[in-house]
């Protein structure tokens, strides 16, 4: 199991800048078995969708939506990971969930944690 713990959420002005940090937690064979941690975003009535993720390996993904604003950085030493969103938009206004793949099971099937999610309100 992994615990996720996010922070850094909260209000901002249209053009302004926020920083979320996440950080995992559990057993070391869970912890151990992380493939990749990253961010996804939901509003109501609208599916979770992908913010940005770092993968082992060095491989870093992005919404297009957010490529040129946000910047994922994960610090693996310390199961850590942080989204510095830049340049908001009020669209960008979503609960932002912080997430961990873990290395497929001997099923080929890929567990994934979430934390419990941080609110983002950017007004106009």
């Amino acid at each position: 199991q992994v615990q996720l713990v996010e922070s850094g959420g909260g209000l901002v002005q249209a053009g302004g800048s926020l920083r979320l940090s996440c950080s995992a937690s559990g057993d070391m064979f869970s912890i151990l078995s992380i493939n990749a941690m990253g961010w996804y975003r939901q509003v109501p009535g609208k599916q979770r969708e992908l913010v940005a993720t770092d993968t082992n390996g060095g491989g870093i993904n992005y919404g297009d939506s957010v490529k040129g604003r946000f910047t994922i950085s994960r610090e693996r030493a310390k199961n850590t990971v942080s989204l510095q969103m830049n340049s908001l938009k009020p669209e960008d206004t979503a609960v932002y969930y912080c997430n961990t793949e873990q290395l497929p099971g001997g099923g080929g099937f890929s567990q994934n944690y979430w934390g419990q999610g941080t609110q983002v309100t950017v007004s106009s």
